[in-house]
């Protein structure tokens, strides 16, 4: 179920972003991408632990100088980000002990990330064969 709600809620952002116009905004996907890179230290912060939050911080800055290098260069870096976020949360678990990811999380967060990732990856193709 949390893989599905993933899916359908990545689809959801993704194309009422769309829809809206919100996406034309270059700075969309890399918030996107900043926010959600920084749940793990949310959960971190959650479980109380200073340690894990100082581990998951340091994994979140990657994600965060991709967004930033995405937005001021190009958004496939962001795509790029948006997809490698989701191939950690496949192995999190098994590198970073964090007690306050609640179970479902990770399915959930890998779903989304992919999604995501392949929704902004048609996209930038769809304005690239249209320009």
């Amino acid at each position: 179920m949390n893989i599905l709600v993933g899916v359908i809620l990545a689809l959801a952002i993704g194309v009422g972003a769309t829809w809206v116009g919100f996406d034309r905004d270059r700075a969309f996907y890399p918030t996107v991408t900043i926010v959600v890179g920084s749940y793990y230290i949310l959960f971190a912060a959650m479980s109380g632990s200073t340690h894990t939050v100082l581990i998951e911080s340091l994994v979140f800055v990657p994600f965060l100088i991709a967004a930033v290098l995405g937005f001021a260069r190009t958004p496939w870096i962001v795509a790029l980000a948006l997809a490698a976020h989701g191939c950690l949360d496949l192995v999190h678990g098994r590198l970073i002990h964090n007690p306050g990811v609640p179970d479902w999380w990770p399915g959930f967060c890998l779903a989304y990330d992919g999604v995501a990732a392949g929704y902004l990856g048609v996209m930038l193709l769809r304005r690239r064969a249209a320009a």
